[in-house]
């Protein structure tokens, strides 16, 4: 480290979890290019901690619960695909402050694409009503799935994203009152919240046992622990589930890219990927 390296890192709470580090640290490594990556837990005072870090040269950060929207604020820019979601995850130093990105869109859909899902050709469940919630929902009404429900214990969450989809994009999601609707079946549930995140690790957000078997697959934005208490619900089914460590990798790839004006290839993301399943023992 140097004088002239580019300090980036991410902010949330928690973050102690977080393998962004090792991703970014990496990725800087075998690229050669002199950048170091750290976390930063932000509580409170979102708008005092974004200022902060720029007057102190920071070329970029990661947000990340519970900060995806109310860090909009402290911006002086947004794309403006992320202001059209409401969630920013990525923020790029700009003249007078950061400029705000939604990465999780692009991770998120590699990783389904990963997984041989078409967006087109299903029906997405999703439960929570957070950020990632939020671009999710967004991505999969663009992308024009065949239809998409919502449930979120503070059922005026989710009534705030149909509403901002409904009117950005004319599209209707449901929101619904239970995790369960009857005669709903095979669909794709999608796991947004960050219950069942290490440490507590045998949490749910849905235990309805009925949801389960009515769904398709299941995918679950969390990565560590990397089988989730709600992935293991579709195992013991025999159904296909997905963690969020792809989409952790996808959307930190275009973030880097953003930050340095490089593009990431193919090689180093698959090295990448590689080295952060053996750091997890698999």
């Amino acid at each position: 480290m140097s004088g002239k390296t580019k300090i980036c890192g991410l902010i949330g709470n928690p973050v102690e979890h977080s393998f962004s580090p090792f991703i970014h640290n990496t990725i800087s490594e075998k690229l050669g290019i002199d950048m170091v990556y750290g976390t930063f837990c932000v509580k409170d005072d979102l708008e005092t901690a974004v200022k902060g870090g720029y007057e102190l040269g920071i070329q970029g950060f990661n947000v990340t619960v519970p900060h995806k929207q109310n860090v909009i604020n402290a911006l002086a820019k947004v794309d403006d695909i992320a202001g059209m979601i409401g969630a920013v995850n990525t923020l790029v130093r700009v003249d007078g402050g950061y400029k705000g990105y939604n990465t999780d869109i692009i991770g998120f859909v590699r990783e389904l694409d990963d997984a041989g899902i078409d967006i087109c050709a299903n029906t997405f469940f999703i439960i929570g009503a957070g950020g990632a919630a939020r671009a999710i929902a967004y991505i999969l009404a663009y992308s024009k799935a065949k239809d998409i429900y919502m449930y979120n214990r503070t059922k005026e969450k989710a009534l705030d994203i149909q509403e901002h989809i409904y009117s950005n994009l004319g599209v209707k999601i449901h929101v619904v009152d239970t995790p369960y609707v009857e005669g709903l079946t095979d669909y794709v549930a999608v796991q947004t919240t960050s219950v069942g995140l290490s440490p507590k690790v045998d949490e749910m957000p849905v235990t309805d046992e009925r949801f389960y078997d009515a769904a398709k697959c299941g995918v679950d934005i969390i990565y560590n622990p990397f089988e989730t208490a709600f992935m293991k619900q579709f195992a013991k089914r025999g159904k296909s589930s997905y963690n969020g460590l792809a989409m952790l990798l996808y959307q930190a790839v275009a973030a880097y890219e953003l930050w340095n004006g490089c593009e990431v290839d193919s090689v180093v993301v698959k090295e990448t990927y590689d080295l952060l399943r053996k750091k997890l023992g698999l």
